[in-house]
This record gives structure tokens, C-alpha cells and sequence, in this order.
């Protein structure tokens, strides 16, 4: 039997759960035929913003809520890892969280794998170019918002280099509980530093 633990974080706002299908998908393909239906075992308080914290391996599962309060991120740091691996969602961040301790002054880091920029420490990236948003077509995580925002054609694949950077005029981050949120900076050399 597989010991890991694997995580989903869902927003929860007002007993609302947003965008179930979407973390049940990526569940079932993390860890096919365990039989774990979110829409049964979630059940999020009737009032307030809560990330649902759903914890689980091919033996249990755990579910805890907490008070969502939002992460202020306006400064990315570049940080290269030729041997991060993060592609399921996986409860040990170790990490990632070692890369995150190289941000110096910045709020977050910007992850370069194979000269391709990937993700944040907490979140998929799109870049604004020639009125389109680009996504990296092989980010480490193939994020839930990430998904639907390609299936609803309004973020694009694109190998992005660290070079193509400076030719975009935003970035926008995006995950379950911030969904796309585009950090506002008027000049992208600020966010970059």
C-alpha cells in the first residue's frame, strides 16, 4: 500500500463549495478507485470565506476548514530547481518549501524548471501578451482553476521562457481560493525582483 498524502484545498464561502468537479477529478486521478466522493464527506460551516483542507491517501482521508485570509503577493523572486517533481498535489511540500526560502525580500518565488518558468509556491501563472493570457504548458501542477480556465478558452498554453518575461505586461496568479487574481504592478520589473 502507497503511504502518501495527497491534499486538496477547495474554497468554501457561505456553505458554498466552488468548483467540487473540478478537485474530484484531480482526486480520482491521483488515486483512482478509492472510493472518496468530496461531495460526501465535505461539509463546509454556513457562514464565512473557509478553505476546506481535504487530506488523504489510499487508506483514509481527513477534512478540516479554516479561516481563509488572503496572501498580499506583489513580488516574485526567479528560483531554479532542475529537480523539483510536484506533479499531484501532494500533502509534503518539503520542496517547494525550500525553494520558497530563497525569496529574500519577495513576497513569493516564480519556479524556473528545464529554462521553462512553472508556477508559484502556491499557484499556477498566466501572463498577459498582446491581449491574451498565457499559461506554461508544463507547469509542476496541473492546478483545478488552472483547468477550467483552459477549458473555458480564456488562459492559452505557451512555453515560456525566463528571457520572454519582460515583453509581458501582467501576471496573474491562479488557484482554488484566489481563483485568478492579477497582480497589480503598472510596470512588470517591479513584480520580478
Amino acid at each position: 500500500m502507497n503511504n502518501t498524502q495527497f491534499l486538496e484545498t477547495i474554497k468554501a464561502v457561505n456553505g458554498k463549495l466552488y468548483h467540487l468537479e473540478y478537485h474530484q477529478m484531480r482526486l480520482d486521478r491521483t488515486l483512482p478507485n478509492t472510493g472518496i466522493l468530496l461531495k460526501d464527506i465535505v461539509t463546509p460551516p454556513a457562514v464565512g470565506f473557509f478553505r476546506c483542507r481535504v487530506v488523504y491517501s489510499d487508506k483514509d482521508y481527513a477534512v478540516s476548514y479554516h479561516p481563509y485570509q488572503k496572501k498580499d503577493i506583489q513580488t516574485l523572486k526567479l528560483v531554479v530547481s532542475k529537480t523539483i517533481e510536484y506533479s499531484k498535489k501532494y500533502l509534503n511540500r518539503e520542496s517547494i518549501n525550500n525553494l520558497f526560502a530563497k525569496k529574500a525580500s519577495c513576497d513569493d518565488i516564480l519556479i524556473v524548471k528545464n529554462g521553462l518558468i512553472t508556477d508559484t509556491s502556491i499557484a499556477n501563472v498566466a501572463f498577459f501578451y498582446k491581449n491574451e493570457w498565457l499559461t506554461p504548458k508544463q507547469p509542476l501542477l496541473y492546478g483545478t482553476t488552472r483547468q477550467r480556465l483552459l477549458e473555458e478558452s480564456k488562459i492559452l498554453l505557451h512555453d515560456i521562457e525566463v528571457k520572454d518575461v519582460q515583453k509581458f505586461s501582467q501576471i496573474a496568479l491562479m488557484n482554488a481560493m484566489i481563483d485568478f487574481d492579477i497582480i497589480a504592478q503598472d510596470n512588470i520589473e517591479d513584480i520580478i525582483c
